[in-house]
């Protein structure tokens, strides 16, 4: 029977913050539904101190932005999007169109046909997130996405130049200095000057995934995302410095970010924690890190590998780091997970900037059915059938109007009917 070290903020306290956050969601997604563009403008000066004569940024602007970074910083922006387009259309070579005759005469088949326009949302209010802009913008241009449109904050007053670089370098379309719900609610529902979406994409802090969630179904969407969460799941083979790294790295995201780790020591859990106490006292970004592990940390303490599995399954954890002297196994045996990085040698951080997979993956335990962003999110299948031969519309007409009547649909039964009518005096 697993034991916990350590526990987090009850679930209760938390649904009872999500309601806060869905009320304000739903007023401001209501206000710029109403009034458009003279909401957003009043929102972004509101949240972000942010109100430039246009949110669009100009070719001009944007060259700007790219030739104020320096070449170490365009050649590493270049590099990680090489990485991640490659996976990206290694993933869209895995899709196929195909026709088959499944019978004499009937001919099936699908399509994969990518969405016409999608917005991408980019973090950068707190950290410029860089590596959003690619998992968004160019998985979306390795699909095929014909109008691609971006939004991100402004970082310390002015658009972020290596965010900006970044999206362009993607194959942006249209680039907006514009955070938040409203730019959200801008893309999913049109304004004045912002052309209605079909799809939004993207991480982003609380408020931003409760308004992609409330315009589900008016928009598509990639997938419903909270706060980053990450879940180790170690023995003795690592040391508590590693591990508490790990969780740390992850925590720094914001305040309400869960890392847990999952373990069959208590020798390495107790110093894992006492590693992060170590090093929470010297991190950075503490201000965000240390809320988050103690209202949102967890540590778990399993009796056996296979109890660690059932409950890594049972969390169902955006991102899972297995550092155990079986990797493998857990790679074999486990299902509900975002991504997973099996090994000390890779770890969360080389998935979120640079090695190639989308970082933007399933959270709140939506990882039991479903996986995260990649090329085919993109791209819908589509189907169609084609009857080639009269004999095979009569034959596929009995069988329907039969079928038909047995539902009492009598309109559905005429259309096979008249097929049968029609086609049979003309087959042999």
């Amino acid at each position: 029977m697993a034991v916990w070290l350590k526990t987090a903020k009850p679930q209760e306290d938390r649904k009872a913050d999500q309601l806060e956050i869905r009320k304000t969601v739903e007023g401001l997604i209501a206000d710029v539904e109403k009034r458009g563009d003279a909401a957003v403008r009043e929102l972004s000066e509101r949240f972000d101190r942010w109100s430039p004569e246009h949110f669009r940024l100009s070719e001009e602007e944007i060259q700007q932005c790219i030739e104020s970074l320096d070449e170490q910083t365009l050649h590493d922006i270049r590099f990680a999007q090489s990485q991640i387009r490659n996976f990206a259309q290694i993933q869209k070579d895995a899709l196929q169109d195909v026709e088959q005759e499944t019978m004499p005469g009937v001919v099936l088949g699908h399509k994969n046909i990518p969405v016409n326009s999608v917005g991408c949302y980019v973090p950068g209010g707190k950290y410029p997130m860089v590596a959003s802009a690619h998992m968004s913008v160019l998985t979306a241009n390795v699909a095929g996405v014909r109008r691609i449109v971006t939004c991100a904050p402004p970082f310390e007053g002015k658009p972020s130049a290596a965010i900006v670089a970044a999206q362009s370098m993607a194959g942006a379309h249209e680039i907006y200095t514009l955070g938040g719900v409203q730019a959200v609610a801008a893309m999913a529902l049109g304004t004045e000057s912002i052309k209605a979406v079909d799809m939004l994409v993207g991480p982003g802090n609380a408020y931003v995934a409760e308004a992609k969630r409330q315009l589900f179904g008016r928009v598509g969407i990639d997938l419903f995302a909270g706060p980053t969460e990450t879940l180790l799941i170690v023995d003795e083979t690592v040391d508590g410095e590693l591990c508490a790294t790990d969780l740390l790295g992850q925590a720094e995201h914001g305040p309400t970010s869960p890392a847990i780790l999952l373990t069959v020591s208590e020798k390495l859990a107790k110093e894992t924690m006492d590693e992060v106490e170590r090093q929470l006292k010297i991190l950075p970004t503490r201000a965000n890190a240390e809320p988050a592990w103690r209202e949102y940390g967890q540590v778990i303490v399993a009796e056996s590998y296979q109890e660690m599995r059932e409950i890594a399954d049972e969390i169902a954890s955006e991102h899972v780091q297995v550092m155990t002297d079986r990797d493998d196994w857990f790679l074999a045996e486990m299902s509900n997970y975002g991504a997973l990085f099996l090994g000390p040698r890779t770890n969360v951080s080389y998935g979120d900037k640079v090695i190639g997979t989308n970082h933007t993956l399933p959270t709140l335990q939506a990882a039991r059915y479903t996986g995260g962003l990649w090329v085919g999110k993109f791209i819908k299948t589509c189907t169609y059938q084609k009857v080639l031969t009269d004999q095979a519309s009569v034959k596929v007409g009995e069988y329907c109007s039969r079928l038909c009547a047995i539902e009492n649909f009598a309109g559905h039964k005429e259309q096979a009917d008249l097929r049968v009518r029609r086609y049979i005096q003309q087959s042999p």
